[in-house]
């Protein structure tokens, strides 16, 4: 098993702990559902314009852009 850290906004924090309570789930366990839901359906979310989810710089690829 591979254990990633996710930042989330603080309202999102809350909304998928509320959610994952409501279905009886820890907060981990409802996120690889809600995960494995979205790859095994092959959809990826639409980013909507004001969307703070920007793609970071790839480490190490000598590659970052410049400002």
């Amino acid at each position: 098993m591979k254990h990633v850290n996710l930042r989330l906004p603080d309202d999102l924090h809350e909304q998928a702990r509320a959610a994952a309570d409501a279905d009886d789930r820890s907060l981990n366990s409802w996120l690889v559902a809600v995960v494995r839901r979205a790859v095994t359906l092959g959809k990826t979310p639409n980013r909507p314009e004001g969307d703070s989810a920007t793609p970071a710089p790839l480490r190490g690829s000598g590659h970052s852009p410049q400002p």
